[in-house]
């Protein structure tokens, strides 16, 4: 039977007047419905099917499997696959290798190269080769998250091994739950990265603002990690991620209950493509050992243990983020609930007193800040991956070979008129500039009372699990045989959701068949129509009636977990000094790490005569650019000319022009008098050489505008170092042949 054989002309409109409009609203109503239970329909079929697939993904790209974890010599259900690039795309293998690692909190694989506009897709647009780490469904029996980090050191050794001429180390990419993960493995193991590029990532588990992003109190009000426990007991030693995504879910009640639902049932003519594809992703539940989920909840969430330095690896070494030697980018959002800045940046503030301190491990931490995408637009907005990832990947390189220090990457829009904007491709210029903790700690931190308090919660935690596990645990596993745990499983709601909606109910059977007539006959309903707009103000005043209650709860929520975990009494009995001021979280320092430094200030005292045109421009270069504290990729463009074979010089690998910028870079912060008047000797005799190299220097300098200020002042203090007898001549314009041949280089 027909949906409909016979709909009314136009003219029953203007014969009809406010009728026909209800009836055209209706109509277009009644389709729309159908659509989107054909949607549900098909969601509900793409998930059993994905389900059933051996090895589950969502990714964009063909991968090609490198190296399966399950044929290590401590298995896991890892595994490294290679990109394929697409038909008409070319990857350098001399380039540095690009491996993604996808997060394992709840989802499966393959978000970070979930579309062509993806980490994936620009880091190929850019030309280098790509790997992906990604995991199975089911973990492997009695893996460990020390089990999983020594997998991806295997991985990593053999990407850097199938790059033996790569100009870098590779660049790696941790989202979510992958980023505190690369973070501890780059700290055991720094000499395996080239860079690191953590996404939405969770580093400081206690930071926050009042007032905002309620999710660290979870962990208090629910008592600690015995819950956690005790739903891996549920599941019979396995912890099913759909409770991770339930928590998700749970921060945004109006987009869960009905915003998402609703933009499709009102776009249900162009959104179901992007519904469906996103759903596959989001509803690919994944599960952790028991230990892997106790390991997270009580060393990172809940103790807070990692920036801290209080996680040891299995020989009792401590797990010490200031080990990391790779750059680190940081990119979080203020629009981001799940990683808030606070908590992706806030073990910044744990590890170091100042900025300087930073400078003495040698760290490069660049971070950016988006001030509305939420925490899944971090992985999937098309839009970030063209801006922000793409600027990371093309300028990757230039983030390489910052000094030390702590930097924020800010971008400009790039136009016809910017100055040099010939030098760099794609629609932003990046800019590193310099900053200071005193920025990070205006990104929202904790005062020494709610330290306290989530100290306290530390401690709760470890009470309440302790008598989990003497007194309840041994009762559960007794009472839950494997089969329980299975349907347990099975029935949970967010499964339910695609089941009761999928082939497998009988209910769902005439769906299809009536969508296919409405898709026939479909006839949407004019964007002016009134009853249109009052469909559209009640799902406004659902979605602000949902926000009221969320924001409700949150304030409940923070004011009990405030009072509760504020109580001096409470602090007391678990051993917390209510009156201690100091911070709970600091990272303890060592003497070794200040025996070594005092070493390496010696040796860089030593080495400030040392060298020849090549160490005197970029002492130059620095000294004339810390004026401004910015780095600019225009800068690099014209920049990266020194490393050619040029003037009888060899040509510098990208590692020894970060070194020779790093080295000259610290001896001018250690004493930049003293470097600066030394440059004089490093320069050559011939005053042809050292007009040459002041005519590049200048072009650098300028690849960016004018020098005004104090940069100017430092610009002529080192016209005069070079002693020539005339004025150089300035650099020639962007647009000439030297500056395109430099482009060439680049």
């Amino acid at each position: 039977m027909r949906y409909s054989s016979h709909l009314p002309t136009p003219d029953f409109a203007t014969q009809f007047g406010p009728a026909a409009l209800a009836f055209d609203y209706a109509l277009d109503a009644a389709q729309r419905s159908i659509l989107f239970w054909d949607v549900m329909r098909q969601r509900g079929n793409q998930y059993r099917a994905h389900a059933r697939s051996n090895a589950p993904h969502v990714l964009n790209f063909t991968p090609e499997v490198v190296l399966d974890g399950r044929t290590l010599e401590r298995p896991v259900n890892y595994a490294l696959v290679r990109i394929v690039p697409p038909e008409g795309m070319t990857v350098d293998d001399a380039r540095r290798p690009f491996v993604v690692v996808d997060p394992r909190a709840g989802h499966g694989p393959g978000i970070g190269g979930f579309k062509a506009d993806s980490e994936i897709g620009v880091a190929l647009k850019g030309g280098h080769p790509c790997y992906f780490i990604g995991f199975l469904p089911e973990p492997v029996a009695g893996q460990t998250i020390a089990d999983i980090a020594l997998a991806e050191a295997v991985f990593l050794e053999r990407v850097i091994a199938l790059h033996p001429q790569a100009d870098a180390k590779p660049c790696v990419i941790g989202n979510c739950q992958a980023g505190w993960a690369v973070m501890m493995l780059a700290a055991i193991r720094p000499e395996l990265f080239g860079s690191i590029i953590i996404a939405g990532a969770p580093l400081s588990y206690w930071a926050g603002e009042r007032g905002k992003y309620p999710m660290r109190y979870t962990g208090g009000l629910l008592g600690g990690t015995w819950l956690t426990a005790l739903t891996s007991d549920l599941g019979h030693g396995l912890f099913d991620g759909a409770w991770l995504v339930q928590n998700f879910e749970n921060q945004n009640p109006a987009n869960t209950l009905w915003t998402k639902q609703y933009n499709l049932y009102s776009k249900i003519d162009t959104e179901a493509s992007r519904y469906l594809g996103f759903e596959q992703w989001w509803g690919g539940h994944v599960s952790l050992n028991a230990e892997e989920i106790q390991f997270i909840v009580d060393e990172l969430f809940v103790g807070n243990n990692l920036a801290a330095g209080r996680i040891e690896t299995s020989n009792g070494e401590a797990v010490d983020l200031r080990n990391i030697r790779a750059p680190i980018v940081v990119f979080c959002s203020k629009g981001d609930n799940v990683t808030p800045p606070a908590q992706a940046l806030g073990w910044i503030l744990d590890l170091y007193d100042d900025v300087n301190e930073i400078r003495s491990h040698g760290q490069t931490i660049v971070y950016t800040v988006h001030e509305t995408i939420g925490h899944l637009g971090i992985f999937v907005s098309a839009s970030v991956a063209r801006k922000e990832h793409g600027e990371f990947s093309s300028n990757i390189d230039l983030i390489d070979a910052l000094p030390p220090g702590l930097y924020e990457a800010v971008f400009q829009s790039k136009n016809d008129e910017t100055v040099g904007g010939d030098l760099v491709e794609g629609d932003w210029i990046m800019r590193c500039e310099a900053r200071t903790l005193d920025d990070v700690r205006a990104l929202g931190c904790n005062g020494p009372a709610d330290d306290r308090r989530f100290a306290t919660v530390a401690k709760v935690s470890d009470i309440n699990l302790s008598l989990y596990r003497a007194f309840l645990q041994p009762v559960v596993r007794a009472m839950v045989p494997d089969w329980v745990s299975r349907g347990l499983r099975e029935v949970h709601p967010l499964r339910l959701q695609y089941e009761v909606f999928s082939d497998v109910n009988p209910l769902m059977a005439p769906i299809a068949d009536l969508a296919a007539d409405v898709a026939e006959e479909r006839r949407p309903v004019a964007s002016g129509n009134p009853f249109l707009a009052i469909e559209q103000a009640v799902s406004r005043q659902i979605v602000e009636s949902l926000d009221a209650w969320r924001q409700g709860m949150e304030m409940l929520s923070e004011a009990t977990f405030l009072s509760v975990y504020g109580s001096p009494f409470l602090q007391a009995a678990v051993g917390i000094d209510s009156s201690d001021i100091r911070p709970q979280r600091r990272a303890s320092k060592t003497a070794l790490h200040a025996r070594v430094l005092k070493g390496r200030i010696d040796e860089l005292k030593a080495q400030m005569d040392r060298g020849g045109l090549r160490e005197g421009l970029a002492r130059s270069l620095l000294y004339v650019a810390m004026a401004n504290g910015a780095a600019d990729e225009r800068g690099f463009a014209a920049i990266r000319r020194m490393r050619r074979a040029e003037d009888g010089m060899p040509v510098m690998t990208l590692a020894e022009f970060k070194g020779l910028i790093r080295d000259q870079f610290l001896m001018l912060v250690i004493d930049e008098e003293a470097a600066v008047n030394a440059i004089a000797r490093l320069l050559p005799s011939e005053e042809g050489l050292r007009r040459h190299g002041l005519s590049s220097l200048r072009e650098v300098l300028n690849a960016r505008g004018a020098l005004i200020g104090e940069a100017e002042q430092r610009w002529q203090r080192i016209v005069g170092i070079f002693d020539l007898s005339e004025e150089p001549v300035a650099a020639p314009p962007a647009k000439t042949a030297s500056v395109k041949a430099i482009r060439r280089v680049t």
